[in-house]
């Protein structure tokens, strides 16, 4: 119960917080005053939520937005609803399904084809799948969308957002949006032998373990990005508990009761859930800051097996077994090839 009620609160044992965020901060505040129309941004889960109320709030600020969904028509019908609240964006939509490696292969290979900049990249789309599903290279469903279509899709991008940030001075910044729940995983941590078989579905522990693994991306991706001196950094965050489709998802009876009292006590608004993940993105708060953990606009603590550096390692090579991901030379520019 204490790991619902850190996840209800919307962050577990946070350190210094600057006063003027917080807990109730929206997307809106935490921007209010940023210059973001140098800033090109790729928002994946942006069709609903936090995601897309990020994505619009970006928008807002000026940022040039890369809108990805699991099909063009959507993507299309997602501009054009974002365009009649804010006409003067500049938006692109663009096909996305990143259960699919042909899928995230072919997004970047578009977007790359656009001769853009890109300087940041949320990955933000998850899934909480109640029954065990396969991806369409075989990988159970939730570890596939959380954690190994974004790791490809981070890998397929970062030669340009490295060469962004050389070319404009400007930090690139990556942010994975994980969960509280992550620390539902204990030692020795990611079930790597038993990930994708349908006889040890736990709905709740495969969502978990792709939530650790959005963490552990981040802080070995923060490692590398360093050790090669690039200007982009790599962070993870927790956006507490707001009321989307993945909570929604989440049926039954305990959890119907935990839902009825965060709504009344500890549920944030999609405002309120997004501020972080804009507060990571763009605030000069964090500039030069990579491989932590972030909630409520604050630096946060996160489990033990998120902080292992030697999970974070055997996790690399298998998501790059597991997606076909080859390291490059950092030092020429580029930190992966396809």
């Amino acid at each position: 119960m204490g790991s619902w009620l850190d996840y209800l609160r919307g962050s577990a044992d946070t350190h210094t917080r600057p006063a003027r965020f917080g807990y109730r901060s929206t997307a809106e505040e935490v921007t209010q005053g940023l210059r973001l129309s140098h800033l090109t941004v790729i928002v994946t889960g942006a069709s609903s939520g936090i995601g897309a109320e990020a994505a619009r709030v970006l928008a807002k600020g000026g940022a040039r937005l890369i809108l990805p969904a699991r099909s063009l028509k959507k993507a299309e019908l997602l501009r054009e609803n974002m365009l009649q609240q804010l006409p003067k964006a500049c938006i692109i939509a663009l096909e996305l399904d990143l259960a699919s490696f042909a899928s995230v292969r072919s997004f970047a290979a578009q977007f790359l084809s656009l001769d853009l900049p890109l300087n940041i990249l949320i990955n933000n789309a998850g899934v909480y799948c109640k029954s065990f599903k396969r991806s369409e290279e075989g990988f159970e469903m939730s570890f596939a969308t959380n954690h190994l279509g974004h790791f490809l899709l981070t890998n397929l991008v970062m030669e340009r957002m490295v060469e962004s940030a050389k070319e404009s001075g400007v930090e690139g910044r990556i942010v994975n949006v994980s969960s509280c729940l992550h620390s539902w995983v204990v030692a020795p941590g990611i079930h790597f032998t038993s990930l994708h078989d349908p006889h040890s579905f736990v709905e709740s522990m495969s969502y978990a373990q792709s939530k650790l693994a959005n963490i552990l991306h981040a802080k070995e991706l923060a490692r590398r990005l360093k050790e090669a001196g690039v200007n982009v950094t790599a962070n993870a965050l927790h956006p507490g508990i707001v009321k989307t489709n993945i909570t929604r998802d989440r049926r039954g009876l305990l959890t119907d009761a935990i839902l009825a009292v965060a709504s009344k006590f500890f549920m944030k608004t999609i405002p309120q859930g997004a501020a972080v993940i804009c507060y990571v993105a763009t605030h000069p708060d964090l500039v030069g800051v990579s491989g932590k953990y972030y909630a409520d606009c604050a630096e946060a603590a996160c489990s033990p097996c998120a902080s292992d550096d030697k999970q974070a390692h055997l996790l690399w090579s298998y998501s790059e077994r597991a997606t076909g991901s080859v390291e490059h030379d950092f030092s020429k520019g580029s930190v992966y090839g396809p």
